[in-house]
């Protein structure tokens, strides 16, 4: 039997990330731009938390908000899942589908080293069945 793959295998490298201070609309249009769902917030090159797509959709549902003057200190979510690049696939898929995250982010020494989204598990789901379980 094959041992489990670590998240690290699967993850996207390097994600984009945004700013705290940047304002909601900057935000928007970077995630569209991308066609991104999820952003790493950063403060003062420390993460802080994550931007999601649904985030922005929430406050941009109040009345009297505007995205131009909004930041996204005021919308991101402060405590995101955090994993490790070495945590086990099943581990992490596991926690996400129990908790109903989009997404982990990985951390390494305190560093953001990556992001683990649906997408990413999705592929790893397609890549393991095609060359695991392949007859």
């Amino acid at each position: 039997m094959k041992a489990i793959p670590t998240v690290q295998k699967f993850m996207t490298y390097v994600p984009k990330s945004i700013g705290y201070d940047q304002t909601i609309a900057q935000a928007s249009e970077f995630m569209r731009k991308l066609h991104l769902r999820h952003l790493p917030v950063l403060k003062g090159g420390k993460l802080v938390g994550i931007l999601t797509d649904r985030d922005i959709n929430l406050v941009l549902g109040f009345k009297d908000v505007d995205a131009t003057t909004m930041k996204v200190e005021e919308a991101f979510t402060p405590e995101p899942y955090f994993t490790t690049p070495t945590a086990p696939l099943n581990e992490v898929v596991a926690q996400m589908a129990e908790k109903k995250y989009g997404c982990a982010l990985v951390v390494d020494n305190g560093q953001l080293v990556g992001i683990f989204t649906e997408i990413d598990a999705y592929k790893a789901l397609a890549e393991l069945l095609e060359t695991r379980l392949k007859q």
